[in-house]
This record gives C-alpha cells, sequence and structure tokens, in this order.
C-alpha cells in the first residue's frame, strides 16, 4: 500500500466539492481514461471575481481524488490570476506530500485548473498543438509538458519524469528521448548555480538586517507587485525573519507556500541558509 499522509487519506476519503456546478465560468477535461486518470475541474466566480465555488469530477486513484479535493479548497477566494500561479508542488504540499508514484496527479490537478481558466478567458477548450511532438505516444505526454515538469520540479532521472507525467511509463521506447530533456535541464541547472553569488557568511546584525531589506526591496517586492501583493518587514529577530502580506497576497491561501518556498527561499539563498521567515499574528 502507498503511503499516504494523514490529510491525503481524508480528503479521499472524505473529498470536498464533488460534483458539477450549473453554468461555470470556466470547466475543462484533462487526462484519459484509456491512461487511468481523468479529470474535470470547474469554478464559479463571484461579484467580486474571485472564485467563490469550485467542484470537480474524476476517475482515478486516492491520490488523483485528493489532489482535486485539495485543488477546489485552495482555488477558493482566490482571483483567477491567483489561481494560475498555483503548482502542482503546492497541490502536493497542500496535502502533506505525495508518494513519487503519484505525483502525475498534482501535475493533472494544475493541467485541469490551467485548461478551465484558458477556457474562462476564451470560452473555448484548451487548444491541441497539432505541431507539437509527442515523445511519449503510450500516454501522449508532449515534449514542452516533459520539459515543464522537469524544470518546475527540479527533476534529474528519467524515473522522476514518469512519476510527475506517466511519460516512459508505457512501453519504455521514449526513455532515450526523455534521457536526452533530463539531461539538458540538468545542464542548464547546474549552470545557473554556477553563476549565483555564495550566501554571505558572519554577517553582522546590521549587515544582516540590510541585506534582508535590500533583498525584500529587489527581489521579493517586485514579484509580489506583478500579482498585485506586496509584503512589509515587520521584525528581525536573529535568524527569525517576521513579515506581514499586503494587498492581494492578505489572507490568501496560497501565503503558506508563497512565504516558504519564495520569500524564505530568497532570503536563505542571498543571506544565510539558517533564516526562517514567518508571518505576523501565526
Amino acid at each position: 500500500m502507498w503511503d499516504y499522509t494523514d490529510k491525503v487519506m481524508d480528503h479521499f476519503r472524505n473529498p470536498r466539492n464533488v460534483g458539477r456546478i450549473e453554468n461555470p465560468d470556466g470547466v475543462a477535461t484533462v487526462g484519459s481514461l484509456a491512461c487511468g486518470d481523468a479529470l474535470t475541474f470547474m469554478f464559479k466566480l463571484g461579484s467580486d471575481q474571485r472564485i467563490t465555488e469550485a467542484k470537480f469530477q474524476t476517475f482515478g486513484c486516492a491520490s488523483a481524488i485528493a489532489s482535486s479535493s485539495a485543488l477546489t479548497e485552495m482555488v477558493v477566494g482566490m482571483s483567477v490570476e491567483e489561481a494560475a500561479q498555483i503548482t502542482n508542488k503546492q497541490i502536493a504540499e497542500y496535502l502533506g506530500g505525495l508518494p513519487d508514484q503519484k505525483m502525475h496527479c498534482s501535475v493533472m490537478g494544475r493541467e485541469a485548473l490551467e485548461a478551465a481558466i484558458y477556457n474562462y478567458r476564451t470560452g473555448e477548450e484548451q487548444p491541441v498543438n497539432l505541431d507539437e511532438h509527442i515523445v511519449c505516444t503510450c500516454f501522449g505526454v508532449s515534449e514542452n509538458e516533459i520539459w515543464r515538469v522537469t524544470r518546475e520540479n527540479n527533476l534529474s532521472t528519467v524515473e522522476e519524469v514518469t512519476n510527475f507525467c506517466k511519460a516512459g511509463g508505457g512501453c519504455g521506447m521514449c526513455k532515450g528521448d526523455i534521457k536526452k530533456i533530463v539531461d539538458s535541464v540538468v545542464a542548464e541547472r547546474t549552470a545557473e548555480q554556477a553563476t549565483k553569488p555564495e550566501p554571505t557568511r558572519k554577517l553582522t546584525n546590521l549587515q544582516k538586517i540590510k541585506m534582508i531589506e535590500e533583498i525584500i526591496e529587489n527581489e521579493i517586492r517586485p514579484v509580489l507587485k506583478r500579482d498585485h501583493g506586496d509584503i512589509d518587514l515587520v521584525d528581525i529577530n536573529g535568524d527569525i525573519v517576521t513579515i506581514a502580506f499586503r494587498g492581494m497576497c492578505a489572507g490568501c491561501q496560497a501565503s503558506g507556500a508563497t512565504r516558504q518556498g519564495f520569500i524564505e527561499a530568497k532570503l536563505r539563498e542571498y543571506v544565510a541558509p539558517s533564516i526562517t521567515v514567518v508571518e505576523e499574528g501565526k
């Protein structure tokens, strides 16, 4: 049996928001019954243009049901622009993690959300690019999708790619092509790491405070402002940095992932690996 977290099992046994929405603003179906997993996801907007309702129907395993259920909870209260930023890693983190071999279920959730948003914006189904090169014919996985999941999830082996999008999980004839893509992404990653500045060590308290302020101002705030959010630096106590979200980030259900996966990661990268970021009042 798979080693599922308690939260995965809760969403599997007691899935939230199963069903259909009458006249949804955005709806999409991804996956295929022939491949073993399929998901229909839909949402409805309120008068404030934020998602007030999300529902799903899925055919798949416990991870597929749990990922779909979790996604409906995550998007409620978000604007379409905020929901569009959700990644498959955030879906998995929301559930406390997924087994490696089941990460493709979180990818399917992200794909369904992306396609439903496209439907909302255009009134059409997300188009299939007939010129796009299909690498895995068994599961219909394109070259672009393999590049995407490999980059977004820091993958480094063919087996990991199979876990995330099923490519290579059928006849296996495409594994050589998948490896070429993975090797290219790993080479990109290695080149990026080689150009990153080494974190400053043995900083005085004043130096640390100044660096944190500069990183927030130059690296973090501009990214948040692109999504109409902002951040205030509330306090610095040793390696504990207290922040407060402002604008669209305040009260956002994805703020925990933003705090840890983006803000804390940036400060650890450029200032000190021991830094922990907490939100004021939490």
